[in-house]
């Protein structure tokens, strides 16, 4: 019985020791080499594995950037991060605009009232795939959180009193992690100007006039008087819905000005000046004196014509 159980783990471990030797050949015939570089530029990285820059995770744009650094760019980590990167590789940063996330809803609790209560699971996803939200608009923030919950950096929170999704631009790295999480598609990486100055259109309703403004005081009726106010064509009208192009737009706030609702917006802009008052009524009033006199025409004086008339009884009467 005791030489069994001795033989059987014999067999047993050489079994063990061959599939060893195997796996280590194996392994050895096989081996990738990898650039060394890959783990300290990895090293360097955020680690947000936010996929802003267009990878799955921090990892992957490693390899990337020492397979070919041209046009990489680690948008969490910004310009300092980027840096480091090319003095491990060698190469030039070349930063791209830079970009902050804009949430286009101007729905607010004051503005969009509830029709409906909802009892369910609270995440905007599973709401917005079987339920239409709380509202009548269709198209505006759920404000269940799910950009909050993505965003690695704290940069975005819904306000409780709006009931919006709310974007903090200092923090705000524009990975698009909120972009891709937000259901309704209401938030857009806009071009990031000086000061966080912009102008966009705060809705993304849908609907035809009457039945957005009925829906939300704020919302877009696409009626078409900031397309006319522009010009410098940066703005688009489509399936009644405003749109202002960030590049072409040279925030001249004409549109803002036009529109009736209030759905264009300006953020972060300094007072407007006050418009100049209207003429004074004296003025007014001796224009319309001058051009009265002008117009009047002259009258005809009545003894002229007995005159005339004397002159030609007297010739009738010599005639005779």
């Amino acid at each position: 019985m005791d030489n069994v159980i001795v033989i059987s783990m014999l067999i047993l471990g050489g079994i063990a020791i061959l599939a060893a030797i195997i796996l280590y050949v194996i392994a050895k015939k096989f081996k990738v080499e990898e650039d060394p570089r890959i783990d300290e530029v990895a090293e360097v990285l955020p680690g947000a594995n936010c996929g802003g820059c267009g990878f799955a995770g921090c990892r992957n744009f490693a390899e990337a950037c020492v397979k070919d650094f041209n046009g990489q760019y680690c948008t969490a980590g910004g310009a300092s991060v980027m840096e480091q990167v090319a003095k491990i590789l060698g190469g030039e940063v070349s930063a791209p605009d830079p970009k902050v996330a804009v949430v286009r809803c101007g729905g607010t609790t004051a503005c969009r009232p509830k029709t409906s209560k909802y009892e369910g699971a609270s995440t905007c996803a599973i709401v917005a795939a079987t339920y239409g939200g709380e509202t009548g608009c269709a198209f505006g923030c759920l404000g269940l959180g799910d950009c909050e919950n993505v965003c690695s950096f704290g940069a975005i929170k819904v306000n409780p009193e709006t009931g919006i999704a709310e974007v903090d631009e200092e923090k705000c790295t524009a990975c698009g992690a909120c972009v891709k999480a937000c259901p309704k598609m209401i938030i857009e990486l806009r071009k990031k100007s000086a000061k966080f100055r912009k102008v966009y259109v705060n809705c993304r309703n849908k609907d035809k006039g009457p039945v957005a403004k009925k829906a939300c005081t704020n919302a877009c009726i696409g009626c078409g008087k900031c397309v006319k106010a522009c010009n410098f064509e940066a703005i688009t009208l489509e399936n009644n819905l405003a749109y202002i192009d960030s590049e072409k737009c040279k925030m001249c706030r004409k549109c803002v000005e036009a529109c009736p609702t209030g759905a264009l917006v300006e953020e972060n802009f300094p007072p407007r000046k006050p418009k100049e008052p209207a003429a004074e009524p004296a003025k007014q009033l001796n224009q319309a004196d001058n051009s009265a006199k002008v117009n009047i025409p002259e009258q005809p004086q009545p003894q002229k014509v007995e005159v005339n008339i004397q002159k030609d009884n007297t010739q009738q009467n010599q005639q005779q």
